[in-house]
């Protein structure tokens, strides 16, 4: 393989990771909001529920 193909491969390879990384990053994110706002977004759907 040259050298220009393993430096293409390498760099594809890498921008996998990063995109992992990013989405890793984002899922945190998503997951700790839930967390900490999960009880507030319950209790406002009981008491949308509770209006019917």
């Amino acid at each position: 393989m040259g050298a220009m193909q393993r430096t293409a491969v390498e760099e594809e390879g890498q921008t996998m990771a990063e995109y992992g990384l990013i989405l890793a990053g984002i899922a945190v994110v998503v997951m700790a909001t839930v967390f900490l706002l999960g009880g507030a977004i319950n209790t406002t759907f009981t008491d949308i529920l509770n209006q019917f």
